[in-house]
């Protein structure tokens, strides 16, 4: 291992701050130092990690290295062909402020903004467009990974790719870090005229017609989510649906110079130490309370900005923190649209239990992709944030888990902390086929996770 590489000993976890690892950070500062690393490293040694923003134990090992990418940091926009090349450790957040000052946006952006282009693929991250535009990886045309040999593999989907090389790619998509670092990836992006977004807004006293209209908006909106109050026994909500404003529709409404501008901002940051216990189901029902009375009941073609449309929680920079040092997970599933029960199901369980969540959020989603391991599918997908205190937490959700299983659904493996191999295996159809496409690019087991070490994914 090259002289210049340096390793400290640090504990790291997920997001979800519900289970920590004690691993060396390695900083490769360019490919060959990262071959390096790979060709001299032992058997279940590695995973690369981004910025952290996967809730459980999916980019962490226990006693092992970490990879972190923070000199692979290229950006070449394409304008004409509306593609962007970038290294695989470009955030979200330094790539929006490249491309939308030049009239473009992701193809697909999770709820927050400060993930890695190469996490970004290795979850398949998905957003509120779903049921336009799919996930991340249907917009990758190229990847290059440094595979568990330390070879440097280019890999694409294109129609004269050879199978196996299909394969590989499809693989990596939603793979977990598992069949490689990605160093370097090119996508297509959405072109805008206007970095505003124009909203709907509509309250919902119960689940019920809350799913009827977010159906209803699949064909109106490219963007859309609700947010569900799990204390409350009608499941009520507020429905937000969003599609990018028309340089027309901002002249109604402003006087702006730039219809491109962009600028982030963090409003606070939440204090390092807040005790167990201050999310309970009185705070949380009172806040949930709140949010509700205070969204419009009707409100058509809002402009907002595209930080407070797509990344509100950015705006308090470790936010995890409210839930104390226990830390707290997200669970976070997929049915299909014939088992749309299974959502009030869950939300009938959630509320008996008193989970106190301020965050769950239902979105739609379209059909999924060709990767082996993509959590999205047709159907309704269910995020909710669960502080670790809740009793007999295990036992509800492990039961929820058998009746997704049986409804067709499965759990997002870049959320999940606490899910069994037998489950997984039961939903994910495909792994046996990504276990052999993985192998062969790993043959000498290199790269492994915690994750990766509960679900057995590399045996």
């Amino acid at each position: 291992m090259t002289e210049n590489l340096k390793n400290f000993s640090k504990t790291i976890s997920g997001w979800g701050r519900n289970s920590k690892a004690l691993v060396k950070i390695l900083n490769p500062k360019n490919k060959e130092e990262l071959q390096d690393i790979i060709t001299n490293s032992k058997k279940n040694s590695l995973i690369a990690r981004g910025l952290g923003r996967s809730y459980g134990d999916a980019a962490q090992l226990n006693k092992g290295s970490v990879i972190n990418l923070a000199y692979f940091q290229n950006i070449y926009l394409n304008k004409a062909k509306g593609i962007v090349i970038v290294g695989g450790g470009v955030s979200f957040n330094d790539l929006l402020k490249k491309i939308i000052p030049e009239g473009f946006f992701l193809p697909v952006s999770p709820g927050t903004r400060n993930v890695t282009v190469g996490g970004a693929i290795a979850a398949d991250v998905h957003g509120k467009n779903h049921h336009v535009n799919g996930s991340f990886g249907n917009h990758v045309i190229n990847l290059l990974i440094v595979d568990g040999l330390g070879q440097i593999k280019s890999l694409s989907p294109r129609k004269n790719a050879n199978k196996s090389e299909k394969d590989k790619f499809w693989a990596t998509i939603g793979g977990m870090g598992l069949t490689g670092v990605i160093i370097e990836a090119s996508f297509s992006l959405i072109p805008i005229k206007t970095s505003k977004i124009s909203v709907d807004t509509s309250r919902h006293k119960d689940i019920d017609s809350l799913m009827e209209e977010m159906i209803i908006c699949d064909n109106k909106f490219q963007y859309s989510v609700a947010w569900l109050d799990t204390l409350n026994k009608s499941g009520r909500g507020i429905l937000t649906c969003g599609n990018h404003a028309s340089p027309e529709q901002l002249k109604k409404k402003f006087e702006i110079d730039n219809p491109l501008g962009y600028l982030p901002k963090s409003l606070a940051t939440a204090p390092p130490f807040i005790p167990n216990g201050i999310l309970n189901r009185l705070t949380v029902n009172a806040f949930n309370e709140a949010y509700f009375r205070k969204a419009p009941k009707s409100k058509k073609q809002e402009l907002q900005d595209i930080t407070s449309f797509f990344h509100p929680l950015d705006g308090i920079q470790e936010w995890n923190r409210i839930y104390g040092p226990k830390g707290f997970l997200q669970y976070q599933f997929v049915v299909p649209d014939s088992s749309a029960n299974l959502i009030k199901e869950s939300i009938e369980i959630f509320r008996k239990i008193g989970i106190p969540s301020f965050l769950t959020v239902l979105k739609r989603f379209g059909e999924g992709n060709y990767a082996f391991l993509s959590f999205p599918k047709k159907g309704w997908t269910l995020a909710v944030d669960i502080p670790l205190s809740i009793p007999k937490l295990d036992r509800t959700l492990f039961e929820l888990d058998i009746k997704i299983a049986e409804a067709g659904g499965r759990i997002y493996l870049a959320k999940d902390s606490r899910q069994s191999s037998d489950i997984l295996s039961l939903t994910y159809p495909k792994l046996n086929e990504w276990k052999v496409i993985q192998k062969s690019m790993d043959p000498k087991r290199i790269f492994s996770s915690d994750l990766a070490m509960r679900l057995n994914l590399i045996k």
